[in-house]
């Protein structure tokens, strides 16, 4: 349960248990210290000195928020508890630095290594989070490129629908930060709620001890598998959200407000925590991997796209239906393809 922020009261938000040895702790506003009796987080007010203790021990993650100071001794318990400490923007809506202990197991990054080093495994991977994305089968023998191709149809009908829900003729997906000003509101609240889920996949990826830049789908970056994750919410989170600012005088503030209120922490980390273990377990029955999944801005100038035959593409390639085989028609029972249904 979140507490609610007092004046002069520290904010703890404590996630719920993911597993026996994961969990989390969001702070913000706090000074964190080391004492005779362990790790605490203090904060001046009328009332005096309030102090909150923290159950390192019990820690696999915990997000430093806006205001957050913290000594060297502090940060040494955390590391002999194989706490990771990451630096986050306010609600935990941004990732800017994560200082990993030394103790933290490799298993996740060892499976994420063995995926991403073969493009057939690569492939599946990809095939995986489609499946997951789209609530829908692929054909056999689908290759990258047509997976690719049948997302961006999905995407580009799912713009159709919400356009036409919010009246708002001929939607294009833009992001140009040499002309940030110049662009609709749409696309600005949308870039800035990206950046957003980023920030909170970012975070996640380095709890689990994996590494942001081995992508399955994105490649030529440090942050590939944050994008690759990231693309699992968008289309329930943050499109519908931007869609829904369109009237807005400032949609990139707007975006950030809501998200914070609207991610609800205790509920979006262990799901992606969840997918991403999922993901990586490649070795699971596959024939469960059509099912749904366990309950469930600002991108990089070079961004690129991986593909097993050509490599590296560059970033904003679309592949038609004409690229990419017999698809079925991106209109047909959208909603279904999507994995809806929508907020109204």
């Amino acid at each position: 349960m979140t507490a609610k922020q007092k004046l002069g009261r520290p904010t703890l938000a404590m996630l719920p248990r993911i597993a026996d040895s994961l969990s989390f702790l969001y702070v913000e506003s706090v000074r964190i210290t080391q004492d005779d009796t362990g790790v605490l987080a203090s904060v001046e007010s009328p009332r005096g000195t309030e102090k909150v203790y923290i159950p390192t021990a019990a820690l696999t993650c915990v997000l430093l928020g806006p205001g957050t100071s913290i000594t060297q001794p502090a940060m040494a318990t955390f590391a002999r508890h194989g706490t990771s400490l990451v630096c986050v923007g306010a609600g935990g809506v941004r990732s800017y630095a994560t200082i990993a202990p030394a103790t933290l197991t490799t298993n996740w990054l060892e499976k994420q290594a063995k995926i991403w080093a073969d493009d057939e495994r690569r492939v599946q991977a990809a095939i995986r989070m489609y499946r997951q994305r789209f609530n829908t089968d692929v054909p056999d023998g689908t290759t990258l490129a047509q997976l690719r191709g049948m997302e961006g149809q999905r995407v580009k009908a799912y713009y159709r629908l919400l356009g036409q829900k919010h009246r708002i003729p001929r939607f294009r997906r833009n992001y140009d930060p040499a002309s940030w000003d110049t662009q609709d509101p749409v696309n600005l609240a949308l870039s800035a709620a990206n950046a957003c889920l980023y920030g909170v996949v970012h975070a996640t990826i380095c709890a689990l001890g994996c590494s942001p830049a081995l992508g399955f789908v994105h490649s030529g970056t440090q942050l590939a598998f944050v994008y690759d994750i990231a693309d699992l919410y968008k289309a329930k989170i943050t499109i519908p959200l931007a869609f829904a600012l369109h009237a807005s005088t400032d949609p990139e503030r707007a975006a950030r407000a809501r998200l914070r209120e609207d991610f609800r922490l205790v509920k979006l980390l262990p799901t992606i925590v969840a997918d991403i273990q999922n993901l990586l377990d490649l070795d699971l029955d596959t024939d469960a991997e059509g099912a749904e999944s366990a309950d469930s801005g600002l991108a990089v100038d070079m961004v690129h796209l991986w593909d097993p035959d050509i490599g590296q593409l560059p970033a904003g390639v679309n592949y038609s239906a004409a690229d990419t085989g017999d698809l079925t028609d991106p209109d047909d029972d959208i909603l279904t393809n999507l994995g809806g249904p929508w907020p109204q």
